[in-house]
């Protein structure tokens, strides 16, 4: 998939089928903060630490986006929120 095929399924009622980690983006996308929480607060691995951090930072929670990022080995994003979004999903594609 491509980005801007992922972008169109933003349009869908349900995520497209596949990663976990690009679902859990898509539910952020469409607002439902919790469910994109759900997905990545039990997985391992650098890309989902860095969804996790971006989730808190979007919260609001900068110690817990801070730890998160430091689990995934970047440093905080001070990027708006919508470019650190592209740019995870991007990364994921």
């Amino acid at each position: 998939m491509e980005y801007q095929q992922f972008l169109k399924s933003l349009n869908n009622t349900e995520p497209p089928e596949g990663s976990l980690l690009l679902q859990a983006m898509w539910f952020d996308a469409k607002g439902d903060w919790d469910q994109a929480h759900r997905i990545v607060q039990d997985m391992d691995g650098a890309s989902a630490s860095w969804i996790h951090a971006y989730l808190h930072r979007k919260e609001g929670d900068l110690g817990n986006a801070g730890y998160w990022y430091h689990r995934a080995g970047r440093n905080r994003s001070e990027a708006d929120l919508s470019s650190e979004w592209e740019e995870i999903v991007k990364a994921l594609l």
